[in-house]
């Protein structure tokens, strides 16, 4: 037994690096109050330890702990998605007034940071439903308290009750369809649900209504129409260190499990087809399911945002319709779609991070984040507003940006898969999107600021943190190769028993 626990462990490194993180930064906090700099340090050391732990499991592909969990090149590619942001995150967290407010509570914060990471590493692992839920559940509770860490003001506070309770209604319908999967299979291992399945073991209807509840806790967690209730409210009342953090790393950690999922328990292994190419389980229409969900989240996140004069508020309703485009690669049912939404999630990292950076740095000069507060940013930081500018031209999918490729690759997959119809749905979406990132476009260069007119002070660390935002935001536009190659590399390897 004891032999068997160490083999186990030997092969979560990067989890247990982080859980030691996790210890260390309390204990930090608990010995030297005041010193958040050293916990935040600490954290960022944790971070790094756990991308040495991801670097030596290269290439393994091996279920561990009684088929718990899988270590296979598609995890490590969302964990390093998931540790890219979370470090981001730390660094944009030392420099945010938001986070300086905290005062005490500055070393919870930064830990907290770290427990969320260490759950969402679990939950793109997990290959038992009841991991999934309890794993989900680990990076939901850190994610409720850091939503409302701003005690100070009300809307932070109202964010953090609004998500605790969509999430816990959304975490219980979904554990309500897992025991109806088990009840239905005998088991609770995705690839032993498949199995049964296959082989005609439960009725389909039964298992769909399942799988839909099962879709409701997944949809919570990438904010998918209409699971996406919690979003806007909830992303404009947390920092917006925060509210990044749950843009990009939270909606990886949701796809990863989505994706092992639907692409384990519905495909049908015994099925003859073209390389890369999966039938579904018969009598289980899930394709259909995900088409509708992927039109509706892209088009009511895009329509909605028209509307925002919080720049904050508008980005939640753009992560929203990003999670529809995303989307859109898992309904293709193949190696292409899956590849192509795991390289837009790379892109969508570096371009959306640093869109709510600027954010970050406009709010701490002007202490507001409306559409008022852009007025002018074109004469008084030229190099942030170009910045924006980049970024903003990057998610609506504009060349030579790296999220014109990402679009690409997506819309390329849904017409090999001839679904043209689907694509053209698609690039209308991003042509709406245009309109209102054109908003903040036209108040940045075009109106002269009304209130504040100083120029914004930008230190030598704010320009070099942006530029390692800016640079991959181009170059991934000109030169998408290997990224393309390692997406398709950790997709080929996907689905250890």
């Amino acid at each position: 037994m004891l032999a068997q626990i160490l083999f186990n462990l030997a092969f979560i490194k990067p989890e247990i690096a982080l859980t030691m993180t996790l210890c260390a930064a309390i204990l930090t906090d608990l010995l030297y109050k005041n010193r958040t700099g050293l916990v935040a340090g600490i954290v960022l050391g944790g971070f790094a330890a756990a991308a040495i732990g991801l670097a030596t499991q290269a290439g393994l592909s091996v279920s561990v702990f009684n088929g718990a969990l899988a270590i296979d090149p598609f995890s490590n590619f969302f964990k390093m998605v998931i540790l890219a942001c979370s470090s981001f995150v730390v660094l944009f967290s030392l420099g945010s007034n938001e986070v300086s407010a905290m005062k005490s509570r500055q070393g919870e914060y930064y830990a907290l940071l770290s427990a969320m990471a260490l759950g969402m590493f679990l939950m793109v692992s997990a290959t038992d439903l009841l991991v999934m839920y309890v794993t989900l559940e680990l990076s939901s509770l850190t994610s409720y308290i850091l939503s409302g860490s701003m005690k100070a003001q009300k809307n932070s506070s109202e964010a953090s009750l609004k998500y605790l309770l969509y999430g816990a209604f959304s975490s219980g319908v979904m554990l309500y369809g897992i025991s109806l999967i088990y009840g239905l299979t005998g088991s609770l291992n995705i690839f032993t649900i498949n199995t049964v399945l296959a082989h005609g073991g439960a009725s389909s209807p039964a298992v769909l209504i399942a799988g839909i509840f099962l879709l409701v806790g997944f949809g919570y967690k990438i904010s998918a129409v209409p699971f996406h209730f919690w979003t806007p409210d909830v992303y404009e009342g947390a920092p917006t260190t925060i509210t990044a953090f749950l843009s990009v790393a939270s909606k990886a950690a949701g796809f990863g499990m989505l994706m092992r999922a639907f692409k384990v328990v519905f495909i049908d292994t015994g099925a003859l087809g073209t390389p890369g190419a999966w039938s579904l389980l018969h009598g289980i229409d899930a394709q259909s399911i995900l088409i509708v969900l992927s039109i509706l989240t892209m088009t009511l996140g895009n329509l909605v945002a028209l509307w925002q004069d919080n720049v904050k508020r508008l980005l939640a309703y753009s992560s929203i319709a990003h999670a529809g485009y995303m989307l859109l690669g898992l309904v293709v049912l193949g190696n292409d779609g899956f590849s192509a939404t795991m390289l837009y999630f790379v892109i969508y990292m570096f371009m959306n991070l640093g869109a709510f950076y600027v954010v970050i740095l406009v709010s701490n000069n002007t202490g507001n984040e409306t559409m008022e507060s852009y007025k002018g940013l074109g004469a008084r930081s030229p190099f942030l507003a170009v910045g924006m500018a980049i970024f903003l031209v990057s998610l609506t999918g504009l060349p030579p940006t790296a999220g014109f490729i990402g679009k690409l690759y997506i819309f390329a997959a849904l017409i090999n898969a001839k679904m043209v119809a689907l694509a053209i749905v698609g690039v209308l979406n991003s042509v709406v999107s245009l309109y209102y990132y054109a908003r903040v476009f036209r108040n940045m260069f075009l109106r002269e600021s009304t209130g504040e007119t100083s120029l914004i002070p930008i230190s030598m660390p704010t320009y070099a943190l942006l530029l390692i935002l800016l640079v991959p935001t181009i170059l991934l536009g000109l030169y998408f190769g290997p990224l393309v190659q390692f997406a398709q590399y950790s997709v080929a390897m996907f689905g250890i028993k």
